[in-house]
């Protein structure tokens, strides 16, 4: 495949295509290091979930159609009640000042956003990486499939002075398949995305808004120590973004479609990088 040459054209990294099997049953526990691979001492994470949050996402919403906020400053969660407490309500996180204007994320509708997102996926760039093209019933099975992992992974429009212009998908990395790739940490937050509008692309926006999710993220998470993402190692301009939204090349790994290059935030290093 030819390397995309726009420095914005694909801020992507898809999520794992096919989709491992679960992470481990409750009954198992997976180590993972509080500090580097290297460390000498490992932490347990838990992954039991507690039986109330098997019912998060179950409610799809009312149906109809839901205006998009005409007013940057109104949470999303008065449009959007979807619940996800293992991702600290990211309805409720509001919009973010960038040097590109007032950014939000706001958790998907089907009803609402499938036909956007499907013409995104059809873009030929994207559907190099995401593999999502064809008719709208694919983009729905994708979503839905996010939907349905028990607060887990909440797929986002991204905002722009109240215009969807990004897809968004955030995840609890420590609770995916991922997490079997690299010594994860609890509470440890993966994040995919596209940009959608070629007007978007080729003008340093994805760096931007990169940086300022993973801000929101460490804002709005206080038990997240560490924001990662994995970009197919062919998508050099992805990679670049991500470094200059001050991410560190971490690892490369191999995934059941892909090899990627791991990069990660710190919270430790984020005002100097």
């Amino acid at each position: 495949m030819a390397p995309v040459s726009d420095p914005d054209l694909l801020i992507t990294n898809s999520p794992l295509q096919p989709r491992e099997p679960d992470p481990p049953s409750p009954e198992r526990s997976v180590a993972v290091s509080p500090n580097d691979v290297s460390a000498d001492s490992e932490d347990t994470l838990d992954l039991r979930l507690p039986e109330e949050l098997l019912a998060l996402f179950e409610e799809e919403g009312t149906g109809g159609h839901r205006p998009w906020p005409r007013r940057t400053g109104t949470p999303a969660s008065a449009f959007d009640h979807t619940s996800d407490d293992l991702l600290d309500r990211i309805a409720d996180w509001g919009p973010t000042a960038t040097s590109a204007g007032a950014f939000q994320l706001v958790p998907v509708r089907l009803e609402r956003d499938r036909a956007l997102i499907c013409r995104w996926m059809n873009d030929p760039a994207v559907a190099a990486f995401w593999k999502l093209a064809g008719p709208e019933s694919v983009t729905e099975e994708h979503v839905r499939a996010r939907l349905a992992e028990d607060g887990r992974s909440v797929p986002c429009m991204g905002t722009l002075e109240g215009t969807p212009m990004s897809y968004w998908e955030l995840y609890r990395a420590d609770l995916d398949p991922l997490a079997r790739h690299y010594p994860a940490r609890p509470h440890d937050t993966g994040i995919h995305l596209l940009i959608g509008s070629m007007a978007d692309r080729g003008r340093g926006l994805g760096g931007t808004l990169l940086r300022a999710v993973a801000d929101l993220v460490l804002d709005k998470r206080p038990a997240c120590a560490r924001v990662v993402a994995e970009p197919d190692l062919r998508n050099i301009p992805s990679i670049a973004s991500f470094l200059s939204a001050g991410f560190h090349f971490f690892a490369e790994v191999d995934l059941p479609a892909k090899r990627a290059a791991l990069v990660v935030r710190d919270r430790s290093l984020r005002h100097v990088m």
